[in-house]
């Protein structure tokens, strides 16, 4: 988008531009709005539950743990905002992420300030809903990463409930070209024994590599030193709440897991 967006800019009459910055805002905007749009039609016919690809992936931990670009990067807050309608996104963005004003958003947008106004309102209800409402530390959510490992590797069912909430969720991301889970599985005991099933036939040959997912502690699950899938996990710092599993080679068939 970023491309298309200075390709725009370069066949553009420049000298007639008054704001060369709140040209290229909009028209990047406009554009990011057209593909969301586009995205929205193709995914109707993707197989099984859709998740964002992880952006970086690496096994030693983040240079600043207290950078914010973990939460804002994550795949949980990632997949949350894809829920959003593509206008809802880019309002919600401008405003929370790059602290435009409301004229400005409506300028962007095309709409008055009163309706840019309800659509920030409604993501930011609808991001909140999803999102824990504490922060967790870094090492709150890589023992629990832990934990769900070790589970998993010895297949202790009851370690593996004692991390999960009670609505716990795991979602599978095989996007029909690999072995996954076409739903979301929900509930403790329904995610607890997936869960479990999922890695048994592997268990002789896969490592849990404690992994730096989009700047927040993951797993990479390797199995024969090949990558498997990423996973990450939405938690409250005490239980998790969600599991996010990645495994449609599309998405991570190009990432180096490195040290």
């Amino acid at each position: 988008m970023v491309q298309e967006a200075w390709l725009r800019w370069n066949r553009a009459a420049q000298a007639e531009i008054r704001s060369p910055e709140a040209w290229l805002v909009t028209a990047t905007t406009r554009l990011c709005i057209d593909r969301l749009r586009q995205l929205r039609t193709e995914r109707e016919a993707y197989e099984g539950p859709w998740l964002p690809e992880p952006l970086t992936i690496q096994t030693a931990p983040p240079a600043d743990h207290s950078s914010e670009l973990a939460s804002d990067l994550s795949v949980a807050f990632l997949a949350v905002l894809e829920r959003l309608a593509p206008e809802e996104r880019a309002a919600f963005l401008l405003h929370e992420m790059f602290d435009s004003g409301y004229g400005d958003i409506a300028q962007i947008l095309g709409k008055s300030e009163a309706a840019c106004r309800q659509l920030v309102s409604r993501a930011r209800k609808r991001v909140r809903e999803d999102k824990p409402r504490v922060h967790v530390n870094p090492e709150a959510r890589a023992k629990l990463l832990s934990q769900l490992a070790r589970a998993v590797e010895t297949q202790d069912s009851r370690e593996l409930l004692t991390v999960l909430s009670k609505d716990a969720t795991w979602t599978s991301d095989g996007g029909g070209k690999t072995k996954a889970a076409k739903k979301i599985v929900s509930g403790a005991e329904h995610v607890a024994r997936f869960g479990m099933g999922v890695f048994r036939r592997y268990l002789s040959r896969v490592r849990f590599v404690p992994a730096n997912v989009n700047d927040e502690a993951g797993l990479a699950v390797m199995v024969d030193g090949q990558l498997l899938s990423v996973i990450t996990i939405r938690t409250d710092g005490q239980r998790i709440l969600g599991v996010y599993s990645i495994l449609n080679p599309d998405k991570i068939g190009a990432l180096t897991v490195t040290g």
